[in-house]
């Protein structure tokens, strides 16, 4: 069985065309009209495929093909089609529609299996409105309740609970959505590597061997607004001078260790004149690393020099965590399978961890789990420019089909 290159090509530029935004990106937020356009339409692309299509209560979109054994269990695959502010097109949508070109392809061959092989398409992945991630993934795992979602506000105040319900879903519904890992045989997704190794290695497509955690923390340092030009620089209590003093001091300590990256991603200044001293200053921080222990040590480091800085300088401090998600390792016999895949389609076997956070690390809580990864060119992601080319598309298609098709026969071996 060979997938259309040709449809697969036509339907990312189509999905792209979705949440344009004047600077050249798009830009499509979880609850919004953007994000619902693009889900009737992956609604419609499920249905040409002959899928099921069903809905939960948090915006999770799923397509469902039965299997034809006895004691069935599912075979899960998708990605997410929101996006970061001025993102590009590939980042989540290039999974979820070569999942859709999967399916389809089984229907136009007739094909059989024996699991039911079902789509998910994730409601916000990136955590771009609301500044916390995952939350389709996380909702289907147990990890959201109905308070975190009645508390949960973007910049504007709207909290996840009123967006949801703008779009007919009900937050006091979470606990519904929430997956039996004993109905899953695996977990796979396809997304663009979002990095420069496959480019390196002068291939199309490879496997994550893992995924490194990631903490995001969010940090309120307190002085006093007052007169630009009346107060003396020695009784300033500045709250900017004192955050740029703690962000230097966590990019110097993140570069001590061997592979943790730390980045502060937004920044908030109140009350934000051009002569007013600034009184208080938010700012998030995004740190990542393979090793938990290590990620933890980090933010413990981080704690010590917020309290040190700011008591040296007279201001208050307030540090939130956002998100938190362990580092995963992928599923020995998907990863087989991926490599039996990648050599039948005579492609290079590489694997690399993943340095970018994914769906696939909440559903390592509940079945065995697998990544695949696109080359993305000069490894440029979450912007405008981010491009993976039609045939790299459609090699990491054919990897997933030939994956998923021997994924829903392991019966006997893994159960």
């Amino acid at each position: 069985m060979q997938i259309n290159q040709t449809r697969l090509a036509e339907r990312i530029q189509t999905l792209g065309a979705i949440g344009t935004d004047p600077q050249g990106g798009l830009t499509r937020l979880p609850f919004t009209k953007e994000e619902k356009e693009a889900k009737d339409l992956i609604k419609q692309y499920m249905q040409e495929a002959n899928l099921h299509v069903t809905e939960d209560q948090v915006g999770n979109l799923f397509g469902t093909r039965q299997g034809q054994g006895t004691n069935r269990k599912t075979v899960l695959f998708g990605s997410h089609i929101d996006t970061v502010y001025n993102g590009g097109k590939y980042d989540g949508a290039a999974g979820v529609l070569t999942a859709i070109e999967v399916m389809q392809t089984l229907a136009e061959n007739n094909a059989t299996h024996d699991d039911d092989l079902t789509i998910v398409v994730f409601t916000d992945e990136e955590g771009a409105r609301f500044s916390s991630g995952m939350l389709g993934s996380q909702a289907l795992i147990g990890n959201w309740t109905e308070d975190m979602l009645q508390t949960t506000a973007d910049k504007n105040g709207v909290t996840i609970a009123e967006a949801m319900q703008t779009y007919g879903y009900q937050a006091e519904k979470i606990d519904t959505v929430q997956l039996d890992g004993e109905s899953l045989r695996c977990f796979l997704e396809l997304h663009i590597e979002q990095g420069k190794v496959l480019e390196q290695e002068d291939t199309s497509v490879g496997y994550a061997t893992g995924i490194v955690g990631i903490r995001w923390l969010n940090v309120t340092i307190t002085g006093e607004a007052d007169h630009a030009g009346t107060t003396p620089m020695n009784l300033r209590k500045d709250a900017l001078t004192g955050a740029s003093e703690i962000i230097q001091a966590i990019e110097t300590k993140a570069s001590t260790y061997p592979s943790l990256v730390a980045t502060v991603g937004q920044l908030s200044v109140k009350p934000n004149g051009i002569n007013i001293i600034p009184g208080e200053i938010s700012f998030t921080l995004d740190t990542r690393d393979l090793d938990d222990v290590l990620l933890d040590q980090f933010v413990e480091e981080i704690h010590q020099t917020v309290e040190t800085i700011t008591e040296k300088r007279g201001l208050n401090a307030h540090i939130d965590q956002l998100n938190r998600a362990e580092s995963i390792a992928t599923s020995q016999h998907v990863n087989e399978a991926l490599e039996s895949s990648l050599k039948k389609n005579q492609l290079k076997v590489v694997s690399l961890p993943s340095g970018a956070g994914h769906d696939v690390m909440n559903m390592a809580s509940l079945t065995d789990v697998g990544l695949i990864f696109i080359r993305t060119k000069d490894g440029i992601s979450h912007h405008p420019n981010e491009f993976a080319s039609d045939s790299d598309l459609a090699d990491g298609a054919q990897v997933m089909l030939d994956t998923i098709i021997q994924l829903a026969e392991q019966k006997k071996e893994h159960d």
